[in-house]
């Protein structure tokens, strides 16, 4: 049999991630899937139970390229929502009801349409999420007022940052990015994100550097701020963890570096049935930047759509998402290991 880097060589060329997932076994739990876990707990088929997350992913590019993307994104990227997809998303949301809107992308504030976005969303007074990975602010002078357009529109911001130490954050995220997020924390926290009695929320975002799982987030959170505070007097609200999923460039790094096996055991061994019944997909919709929907950013990145009628955002029928049987594969066990995982950090 090929070793694992060779196959990893071969999923670029012809094989889809999924194909890989899917056949590839996985130490003493050979071809386990999700659903075969799913099924002992008596979840399945899993279930959307509300609609509370609207999430859009706004496009691919992306001012960085880091090491652990599962989005791909990076400089060279074409993919942008176009403004007739923000308005039949806008549509959406209006019938649906939902109260959070999720910007995601790649650097959403790239694509050209984004203030709009953010501006038509704040009149209609919907809780608006923008993950921001921070060096963008700084990156170009056309951005450097960001913060406080985040302010006016009461924005949250969600930001990356790997660690509180140049050498692992630019590891993962390249060079000089760790001094350039010092920057942008400083910006933001000189408008009030992060501040205590602002009511301007600042989250930061973990993800482990390596094929391991997040430490636990409050005491991650408690050494975080302490270390900000003392070195750089930063200050923000909560810091959220993430696993990383066995999908994309991580999925590429755990191949190359032997590291695959090993790391898919310990996700299936850390299965915890409490975060699965808890996991981002049962009240999110993720809209791709072309308006197909997918139960979470992880299944867009997968081409893995919802399994309904109402497939695109043209056809947006809050019905029809509802009596959906969510799509998942083996990549969901990153979501369900340990304390679980989603876009808004732990679960359990």
């Amino acid at each position: 049999m090929k070793s694992l880097a060779a196959q990893g060589q071969a999923l670029a060329n012809s094989q889809t991630q999924i194909d890989f997932l899917d056949k590839v076994p996985v130490g003493t739990f050979k071809h386990l899937q999700f659903s075969d876990k799913l099924k002992q707990i008596n979840a399945l088929p899993l279930k959307p139970i509300a609609l509370d997350i609207f999430q859009m992913n706004l496009g691919k590019m992306c001012n960085q390229v880091c090491k652990h993307c599962h989005v791909d994104a990076g400089p060279d990227r074409k993919e942008i929502m176009e403004k007739e997809t923000m308005a039949l998303c806008l549509e959406a949301i209006e019938k649906s009801g939902v109260s959070t809107v999720d910007l995601t992308g790649g650097a959403p504030e790239m694509n050209p349409n984004f203030r709009w976005l953010v501006e038509q969303l704040s009149a209609r007074g919907k809780r608006i999420l923008v993950r921001c990975n921070l060096t963008i602010i700084v990156s170009n002078p056309r951005f450097h007022d960001l913060p406080q357009f985040y302010k006016e529109h009461q924005c949250e911001v969600v930001s990356s940052l790997p660690y509180f130490t140049a050498m692992r954050t630019d590891a993962q995220r390249g060079s000089g990015v760790f001094d350039r997020s010092i920057k942008a924390l400083k910006m933001l926290n000189g408008v009030g994100y992060g501040v205590e009695g602002t009511g301007l929320k600042l989250s930061l975002v973990y993800n482990p550097s390596g094929a391991f799982l997040p430490a636990d987030q409050l005491s991650l959170q408690q050494q975080f701020k302490r270390k900000l505070k003392d070195q750089f007097d930063i200050d923000f609200n909560e810091l959220l963890t993430i696993t990383n999923l066995p999908i994309s460039r991580f999925l590429d790094y755990l191949i190359q570096s032997d590291n695959y096996e090993g790391y898919m055991e310990k996700l299936i061994q850390s299965f915890n049935p409490t975060a699965a019944l808890h996991v981002m997909c049962r009240n999110t919709v993720s809209v791709g930047w072309d308006g197909y929907l997918y139960d979470c950013d992880f299944n867009q990145m997968l081409d893995l759509p919802v399994a309904s009628e109402s497939a695109h955002i043209r056809d947006f029928d809050l019905n029809k998402l509802m009596r959906r049987d969510i799509v998942t594969k083996k990549h969901c066990f990153g979501c369900t290991a340990g304390a679980g995982s989603s876009c808004g950090g732990s679960l359990a």
